[in-house]
């Protein structure tokens, strides 16, 4: 029976799930392996799935999906809209939405296995196939592997994965060295002296001491990261009071940080805690700031030779043109933590869901920014067609690129 991929696609859409809570769509996912006879096991790192075809003697290729949405509320007015609401770690009831496109990499991965399975006669070797969730939390990749994920199935010779985003459709962007950055997500608490608002002069205010950090915190980038280096500092959230006439006792910062290699990294790490500890001690703080690493994610680097390769494998079934070189991007994944684990190649790739006449025309008046939605906006949807076939494709390419042929 052939996977009506449009329709599986719409039903993830409608249906998505916060991470580590993605049990849904690892039902869905589990019983499309069954019935395509892969051999597969769930509840990895806890809402993960895995699976694997053997099919003789061969390299054994890792394909990786994630599946986790967003605390986002779907405005797209698609018919298939989310209007689906979960509930945060911090247990607050939020609205849900795939508006990073993991809906996209589910399906995609789904049609490929569908078609490796079909063609088993014209490749060889074994596919290892990772149905990850937590990427948005950054630990979904390290869950799986401390849950054995490397040790129960067959160690991979090369890891493969894709992301939809705002490109033409049709298009590919991959690029060597690192496509993807670092990136650490900290949680700073600065500590002040609670006491009522109209005696400000017997306290000690976090508010403010927080908006003095927050403003020097951006002169990090702006001035003592070199303008040819890549650096993103954002302090996206801010924690701090209950009502107009308390001065709190603390505040809460949480930081996303992104640069391109570990050794910036350490630069700008070293900044932060320099410049919220002396924003501390000149608001006169009686305790010290504490610094908490929520998450810490490697830059994604793509494999020099491998990446050559599939680009090679990518113009001749698609047509030179097709594959572009994206430059760096400054958002981050967890991918990498698999071959780095297993100490093998990882090629990352980027795959176009904008409709190509929407895109031309904006790029035309030089509105891409602001007329095309990207990754984590509540209108982010791309395009079902052509970018779920050409995802399929990519991926079936990709796949047996590094697969084995059968034995004359």
């Amino acid at each position: 029976m052939t996977i009506d991929l449009e329709a599986l696609y719409i039903d993830l859409h409608r249906h998505p799930e916060l991470s580590f809570q993605e049990t849904r769509t690892a039902g869905v996912i589990a019983q499309h392996l069954t019935d395509l006879g892969i051999e597969f096991e769930e509840g990895i790192g806890k809402t993960g799935v895995a699976g694997v075809i053997r099919n003789g003697e061969g390299p054994v290729v890792w394909l990786r999906a994630d599946m986790d949405a967003l605390p986002v509320p779907e405005q797209t007015g698609l018919e298939y809209a989310s209007t689906a609401r979960g509930t945060d770690p911090a247990g607050n009831d939020v609205p849900v939405m795939h508006a990073c496109g993991h809906d996209m990499h589910v399906t995609a991965m789904l049609g490929a296995l569908e078609r490796l399975v079909a063609t088993k006669d014209e490749w060889s070797g074994t596919v290892v196939v990772v149905f990850q969730p937590a990427e948005e939390y950054g630990s979904g990749a390290q869950a799986m592997i401390a849950d054995g994920v490397l040790d129960r199935f067959p160690k991979p010779d090369i890891v493969l994965g894709q992301h939809v985003t705002p490109l033409p459709a049709g298009t590919i962007g991959v690029r060597s060295g690192t496509q993807m950055a670092a990136s650490d997500g900290l949680t700073v608490t600065l500590l002040g002296r609670g006491g009522h608002g109209s005696r400000p002069q017997a306290t000690i205010d976090p508010i403010v001491m927080a908006a003095a950090t927050v403003m020097r915190l951006q002169t990090i980038v702006s001035r003592e990261v070199d303008p040819r280096d890549v650096a993103v500092g954002t302090v996206g959230s801010i924690h701090a009071g209950l009502k107009n006439n308390i001065i709190p006792a603390e505040a809460k910062l949480e930081l996303s940080l992104r640069y391109p290699d570990d050794e910036a990294r350490a630069r700008v790490l070293e900044k932060v805690e320099r410049i919220v500890r002396a924003e501390a001690q000149a608001s006169g703080a009686e305790e010290p700031p504490v610094i908490v690493t929520d998450h810490s994610l490697p830059p994604t680097i793509n494999d020099v030779a491998a990446t050559a390769r599939l680009t090679a494998a990518f113009d001749a079934a698609f047509g030179d043109g097709t594959v572009i070189d994206p430059g760096m991007f400054t958002g981050s994944e967890d991918v990498s933590w698999f071959a780095r684990e297993a100490g093998v190649p990882l090629v990352y790739w980027f795959w176009g869901g904008v409709d190509p006449a929407a895109f031309a025309k904006a790029f035309a008046a030089g509105t891409v920014e602001k007329d095309i939605p990207t990754n984590h906006s509540p209108f982010f949807a791309p395009v079902i067609q052509p970018t779920l076939s050409r995802g399929v494709d990519a991926l079936v390419v990709a796949a047996r690129e590094f697969l084995g042929t059968p034995a004359a």
